[in-house]
């Protein structure tokens, strides 16, 4: 258990120190209130000070937005290459999460923060970080993330496909590019799933909130098994299928990624893009060296009754980004033991592909995402 230490009052305090992005304790901390200046707060976060706040909590995300207009600012122009392009990007998020993560707050042994106009934030702790046992200091932004978290998981997310809501949990993503939901929902069944009698059945590898299993659920699949490595995924999924009454089809299991035994579709959504995730939401995006590619791929002969399927759903962002080529995918599928049948394809329609100010917005605007189906050679 880390633990961070400051001085307050003339007194030594130390209390327990959490990051969910396992971001190490700082080792300088200085109490700050509402007479901070915003200039001030940044030169200390950037030299590797945190602050920990002790005034009012609007006063706090004011704080936070404008040392983000500062970082903002100085940032380094992007250019080169596309590959070049995403990696200076990447570096300066991650310098920019680095920064505002030095913004600190307590939360009290019940997960209350004790600062003035502070919402009560107990209910989305809880679900993040499990029941309270202790006083614990964290990130203003992770909190804020936590309760956004918490809203979206109340709230939900319309899948139009399904005519319902799912509902994701912290660290799990959310299925709101519908695109790759609607590509599983008008796909044609592969003929094994169609014909003889008995329900047939389909795997959904790394199901995350289990949206496509509850998809191939509602096309009449009798029999569902949805995976995933991430227990706060597999939570997750259970939850949504009980929402959905889909608990006779669905078995939610892990973790793992292929489950026991053959299905005539094996549906799977890896991260899309092939570099390492930098917190616990940013792994339903990116995945180290194309792993869960690679492990979908070379598993999948293997799982496949005979006559089967495999639905690789992918876009091609990482083709424009310079990270990946589509020899490169070729060269996998064929390796590992697989054929084309057919390609299903779709534009996104998310916002950031309309965003010119975005600096990777030639790269978007250009992305395909589609449905590969794939059978065993």
């Amino acid at each position: 258990m880390s633990t961070i230490h400051w001085t307050e009052a003339r007194t030594t305090r130390s209390v327990r120190w959490h990051s969910e992005n396992a971001t190490p304790p700082p080792r300088r901390v200085v109490v700050a209130d509402d007479r901070m200046r915003a200039d001030t707060a940044h030169r200390l976060a950037c030299e590797g000070t945190a602050l920990l706040w002790r005034g009012d909590f609007p006063n706090a995300r004011h704080l936070l937005r404008a040392m983000g207009r500062r970082i903002d600012h100085n940032r380094p122009r992007i250019g080169g290459s596309p590959a070049e392009s995403f990696q200076l990007h990447r570096r300066a998020r991650a310098h920019r999460a680095r920064v505002l993560g030095r913004l600190l707050v307590a939360l009290d042994d019940d997960h209350r923060l004790a600062l003035r106009r502070a919402p009560d934030v107990s209910q989305a702790c809880t679900e993040a970080y499990g029941p309270p046992s202790e006083p614990m200091v964290v990130s203003l932004r992770e909190v804020l993330g936590v309760i956004g978290a918490h809203e979206w998981r109340r709230k939900g997310v319309e899948v139009p496909a399904l005519g319902a809501r799912v509902h994701p949990h912290y660290g799990v993503f959310s299925p709101v590019r519908g695109e790759y939901v609607d590509l599983v929902a008008h796909a044609a069944l592969p003929a094994s799933a169609r014909r003889g009698a008995g329900p047939r059945t389909a795997f959904d590898l790394g199901t995350g909130t289990g949206v496509l299993a509850a998809v191939l659920a509602r096309r009449g699949l009798g029999h569902i098994v949805a995976t995933d490595i991430s227990p706060r995924a597999l939570a997750c999924a259970r939850e949504n299928v009980r929402r959905l009454n889909l608990d006779a089809q669905v078995d939610v299991v892990g973790p793992a990624l292929f489950p026991e035994g053959r299905a005539d579709l094996v549906v799977c959504n890896p991260p899309w893009i092939p570099a390492r995730p930098t917190s616990a939401l940013e792994r339903g995006v990116y995945d180290p060296d194309g792993a869960m590619l690679h492990g979908f791929l070379y598993g999948l002969a293997a799982h496949l009754e005979p006559g089967g399927e495999g639905w690789l759903i992918l876009s091609d962002l990482a083709e424009h980004l310079g990270l990946r080529t589509r020899r490169d995918l070729l060269t996998a599928i064929e390796a590992a033991g697989l054929r084309v049948v057919s390609r299903i394809d779709t534009r996104p329609r998310h916002p950031r592909v309309r965003d010119s100010a975005d600096p990777l917005h030639a790269a978007r605007a250009a992305e395909v995402t589609s449905l590969w189906r794939l059978a065993v050679e």
